[in-house]
């Protein structure tokens, strides 16, 4: 299977733009060994919020979870929330689970909305989703995230958006973050 033309498109950018080194040689490795199935596979798409928010294969890709889909993720929520809630101080709680780079991709989280003015609170240590939506209420956050895969095979991880009233958020929400 050849790699296609937007699939070429997406590595060519990938390669030449603003992604760290290990990212970049993982790409490359894949382009020197002619893994053309994997590298459509991880470029094909982009990850889209589903029921919920993301959930995919962690590696390297547009279509893996990553710092950088998790952190077009957190941006987009930003976003949302900045329009959503215009001169208002807003909170948010970032939970994770125990997950292979749950942790990390709480700590990017939490480092994009602190850059964008946005309050968090970070949980120290894994917690249950429960705790996270209890969380929320009680802060009076407009948001949160949780970085969990739950039922999934240990190659996933996820990212769910949560809205203030502690529930997950659902369409027209989940469409309308996708193009944040």
């Amino acid at each position: 299977m050849a790699i296609t033309s937007d699939v070429q498109q997406k590595i060519n950018t990938w390669l030449k733009g603003n992604y760290d080194a290990q990212t970049q040689a993982d790409i490359q490795q894949l382009l020197d060994s002619n893994q053309e199935e994997a590298l459509n596979d991880a470029f094909y798409r982009d990850l889209e919020f589903g029921t919920g928010g993301l959930r995919g294969v962690m590696g390297t890709g547009s279509n893996r979870m990553n710092r950088y889909t998790l952190g077009m993720a957190t941006q987009g929520l930003c976003n949302y929330l900045l329009d959503s809630f215009p001169s208002q101080e807003i909170k948010v709680a970032v939970a994770h689970d125990s997950r292979n780079n749950s942790s990390e991709f709480a700590r990017i989280a939490a480092g994009i909305f602190s850059a964008n003015g946005i309050t968090v609170y970070l949980f120290e240590a894994l917690r249950p989703t429960p705790e996270l939506s209890f969380t929320i209420r009680h802060l009076g956050c407009q948001s949160g995230v949780v970085i969990t895969a739950s039922h999934n095979p240990k190659e996933y991880n996820g990212y769910k958006v949560y809205w203030n009233d502690g529930a997950q958020v659902v369409a027209p929400t989940t469409r309308i973050l996708s193009t944040k």
